[in-house]
């Protein structure tokens, strides 16, 4: 009687059923076993982020009930990874092992350690490409140098990524292994220091892609404009589920085709729709720098850049990672992300450049900050936009894009509804003031004591004369190195 064929199906961030290339290429190998490993480096990376540590526990519950609706079992392990993966595909009598790729340069490390591993005990390894809508290797295929390596400039990408027809992964064929095999518990948030109640509800695909279809109908058909205003709810809020692979990025841009169909749209609507595609496009360009540029996590994409003196400390770092720089835009941010594990994208941009360039603090340690704070896990997509906003990285503007952290407050926040929500000690003041603070208290428009112990600060860094200075240094280094070049 003939074996039955079997694979290993190894859940990483890929917590869904539906749309999965991974489950595919797993199927045509056999029989599937679907499995999740706690390694000692996942646990250490949860253990500092409780409230990321709640969600990737609410979402490994979720996989575990569709893989139950399903007929199945999620067989969950502990220990070093190589030697668990291993003795578990041979419980199991799977052949081959397959997972899908990571974008950051450690990861992936570990990902060839454990290839070598299985291969070497004589086990077949497919690694497949599924957080991104578009695998690197097809992007860069369609380069005009063809040379194999990804694209550094965002503008030729989109072009490129246009041209490539997106697959689809159906995974209803897929068979499960029908097996009775030793399983762990599932990890609880309270392992982690967490609660379960630190995130809304329990991620899950199906209520992942209702809130997407009635975001589709209403909020996202005024994206391009509502998207800069962090008072309204106008973002789709789907970093997280996109990073723990929650739903599937092609299946996002699938629906957002189906709804830019609609032929009654406006103008306006369907521009907006374009430009909520382009926010995918952009995960997808920052995943294939982590594919191709290995390096990036802890250098500069610009190699030129990689010798620019970014300060690992300052006075006012402290205040900016508790939300209390003086600037209130910055400042609602940060409280925010300390809050809720969430920041609006476009305070993001704000307060990112308030560290880098008033500050002129190393963008890695705003990375790594951010990294203990928020919910979504992409190494790859927080390198790639920490350096973007740095002017390290695969922005090739002139000059670093330094945002004034009054203006910007004034243009997307001018009632101040954002700051007097995450500001309290604000909330009371009238009108403008509650955006610039400071300078109503010198004009005298404010009676009450302002600038106490107690209450809001006075700004840590005076922010035209400090990104003056900045701008003037990072010039003379590019000009410096500009004509070291040139000499060659």
């Amino acid at each position: 009687m003939q074996r039955e064929r079997r694979s290993l199906y190894l859940f990483r961030r890929d917590f869904r059923l539906g749309d999965h290339a991974g489950l595919a290429e797993a199927s045509r190998f056999g029989d599937v076993v679907p499995a999740l490993f706690l390694d000692p480096a996942l646990e250490r990376r949860l253990e500092r982020n409780p409230r990321r540590a709640a969600y990737y526990c609410g979402a490994v519950s979720s996989l575990r009930e569709a893989l139950r609706a399903r007929g199945t079992t999620l067989v969950v392990r502990r220990g070093s990874l190589s030697g668990a993966v291993l003795r578990l595909a041979r419980e199991s009598r799977a052949e081959t092992v397959v997972w899908s790729a990571a974008y950051d340069g450690a990861t992936m490390e570990r990902d060839r350690a454990l290839q070598a591993a299985l291969e070497e005990a004589g086990l077949r390894v497919s690694i497949v490409h599924d957080a991104p809508a578009v695998p690197p290797d097809d992007t860069a295929a369609a380069r005009a140098s063809d040379d194999g390596s990804g694209y550094r400039a965002f503008a030729p990408y989109v072009v490129a990524w246009r041209t490539i027809r997106r697959a689809s992964y159906d995974a209803s064929p897929v068979r499960f292994a029908e097996v009775t095999l030793a399983s762990e518990a599932l990890p609880e948030p309270s392992a982690f220091g967490a609660s379960p109640l630190a995130v809304d509800g329990i991620p899950s695909e199906w209520a992942t892609l209702e809130a997407f279809d009635a975001y589709l109908a209403g909020a996202a058909l005024a994206y391009r404009s509502a998207r800069n205003v962090p008072a309204q709810n106008a973002t789709s809020r789907l970093s997280a589920a996109l990073s723990f692979g929650i739903v599937s990025a092609r299946t996002l841009l699938a629906r957002i085709d189906a709804r830019r169909g609609d032929r009654f749209l406006l103008s306006e609507e369907r521009a907006s729709l374009d430009v909520l595609e382009r926010s995918l496009v952009q995960r997808d360009f920052f995943l294939q720098l982590g594919w191709f540029f290995e390096e990036t996590p802890d250098l500069a994409l610009q190699a030129r850049m990689r010798a620019f003196a970014f300060a690992r400390s300052h006075p006012g770092l402290a205040a900016w990672r508790e939300g209390r720089t003086g600037y209130p835009l910055v400042d609602a941010g940060m409280r925010q992300l300390i809050a809720t594990g969430w920041m609006h994208p476009r305070v993001r941009l704000v307060a990112a450049s308030f560290l880098c360039f008033d500050l002129g603090v190393d963008w890695r340690i705003g990375r790594d900050t951010w990294d203990d704070l928020l919910v979504e896990d992409d190494a790859a997509l927080a390198t790639g936009n920490w350096q973007w906003s740095a002017g390290v990285g695969a922005d090739l503007a002139q000059f670093p894009r330094i945002f004034n952290p009054r203006k910007q407050a004034r243009w997307f926040d001018p009632l101040g509804t954002y700051v007097r929500r995450w500001v309290p000690e604000l909330a009371n003041l009238p009108g403008p003031a509650v955006l610039d603070p400071e300078a109503a208290a010198q004009r005298r428009q404010l009676a009450l004591p302002l600038f106490d112990d107690n209450a809001y600060p006075p700004p840590v860094v005076d922010h035209e004369p400090a990104a003056r200075a900045f701008l003037a240094r990072y010039t003379a280094f590019v000009s410096r190195r500009a004509g070291e070049a040139a000499r060659g």
